[in-house]
């Protein structure tokens, strides 16, 4: 099938499904428009593409082989250069045509700014975001930009989808302040622990969406993201609050967002690389 916005682009190695008949679909969005540190992320999708050809396809944790699922690739969104609301809905968009034919597909993005997610959460209306980020990214506007990846957490919030997020480490006045007076519980990354992820996440109503802002985790596994912080979680950490997540509840969509850099086998890649490969095997595993 082909979709509006979408066109061929470097894919996984291994035997791909039609996106009618798979139960995950991958989705690139190499957008950075409105990156403000780091430039790079709309490599992401093609370096995390790359770098999964120095991955084995057979998860040792789980003992599954997911070139033996049913995955589909429908390459890169043609994002609208510069304009972030444009990108936004373009990802809107392609995520409802693809529900549209198969509505039991698990749209997995691969980015790309952190912007992009909104798109996504808009057309999949989930009862719940979860996140793992160094940031808070409830900013109302950033450089004038009401859709700057600085303001992602808060544009989703405003569609009264609860959310809770993990790994944070910057943010502004403001934006605590507002966390407050809406109720968003966060985890400085400092404090953060797998009871206190449950503690939070067990709660909140299904399906849930997940993000990953690269730049959750520490910075030596991530060095080449658009704004790197320092103090970031442990790779495993993560993983096992995915674990638990995706066998306690229902899952709308995931992404793996902010992923820069310039060569091929980067680290940064390789470490987004590695989570989607997991993503893929704790979530179809039997």
């Amino acid at each position: 099938m082909e979709f509006l916005y979408t066109y061929e682009t470097l894919k996984l190695e291994f035997p791909l499904s039609e996106p009618e008949n798979a139960d995950f679909v991958l989705l690139g969005v190499p957008f950075d428009g409105t990156t403000s540190y780091k430039p790079g992320t709309r490599f992401g999708p093609t370096l995390i593409r790359h770098a999964t050809l120095n991955l084995e396809s057979y998860i040792l944790d789980y003992d599954v082989d997911i070139a033996e699922f049913r995955i589909a690739d429908i390459g890169d969104l043609a994002i609208a250069a510069g304009d972030a609301g444009e990108t936004i809905k373009r990802v809107e968009e392609t995520i409802g045509e693809l529900k549209s034919i198969n509505p039991s597909a698990l749209p997995i993005l691969l980015g790309g700014e952190h912007s992009i997610t909104f798109g996504a959460v808009k057309a999949l209306r989930p009862e719940s975001y979860v996140v793992f980020d160094a940031h808070l990214d409830l900013r109302d506007r950033y450089e004038d930009n009401p859709y700057n990846h600085a303001c992602v957490a808060r544009r989703i919030s405003e569609l009264g989808i609860g959310e809770a997020m993990f790994g944070i480490r910057s943010g502004t006045r403001e934006e605590v302040e507002y966390a407050e007076k809406h109720g968003i519980p966060w985890i400085h990354a400092r404090d953060y622990s797998f009871d206190a992820f449950v503690e939070l996440v067990e709660p909140l109503p299904e399906p849930v969406y997940l993000s990953v802002d690269i730049d959750a985790f520490d910075i030596s596994l991530v060095p080449n993201t658009g704004t790197p912080e320092a103090g970031g979680l442990r790779f495993w950490d993560v993983i096992e609050a995915l674990e638990w997540l995706v066998e306690s509840k229902e899952i709308a969509g995931f992404d793996i967002m902010e992923v820069g850099g310039s060569g091929l086998g980067d680290v940064t890649a390789l470490t987004a690389a590695k989570l989607l490969f997991y993503f893929i095997g704790m979530k179809g595993k039997p």
